[in-house]
C-alpha cells in the first residue's frame, strides 16, 4: 500500500492538471497559428507560467486497490501482482493464467 501522502499528492496534481488544461490547450493553439518567432516566445513564456505540477506529464497511473505507481496495466487499472492474484482467484472474467 502506498503512503497516503503520495496518493494525496497525485490527486492534487490531477486537480491542477484539470484546472490549467484549457489554458495550456489554448496557448498551444495560438502558438501554431502565429508565424513570428518573437510572438511564439511570448506565448511560450505564458505557457510556462502555470505551476509545474499542472503539466499532464507529471501525472502517474496508480493501482486502484493499493495505490502502487509501478507496473500498472492500463486495461485493468491494477498493478502486476494484484492483477495476478485476481486472475488466480478467478475474479477477472476472460483473463486466463498462463502455463507452459
Amino acid at each position: 500500500m502506498a503512503r497516503k501522502s503520495l496518493i494525496q499528492r497525485e490527486k492534487k496534481r490531477q486537480r491542477l492538471e484539470q484546472k490549467y488544461h484549457l489554458i495550456r490547450r489554448s496557448s498551444k493553439k495560438k502558438m501554431k497559428k502565429v508565424p513570428l518567432l518573437s510572438d511564439k516566445w511570448e506565448i511560450h513564456g505564458k505557457l510556462q507560467s502555470p505551476p509545474r505540477n499542472s503539466a499532464p506529464t507529471r501525472l502517474h497511473r496508480r493501482c486502484f486497490s493499493t495505490g502502487r505507481s509501478r507496473a500498472n496495466y492500463r486495461d485493468f487499472g491494477l498493478s502486476g501482482h494484484i492483477l495476478r492474484e485476481m486472475v488466480h482467484a478467478c475474479l477477472l472474467p476472460g483473463a486466463t493464467r498462463s502455463s507452459w
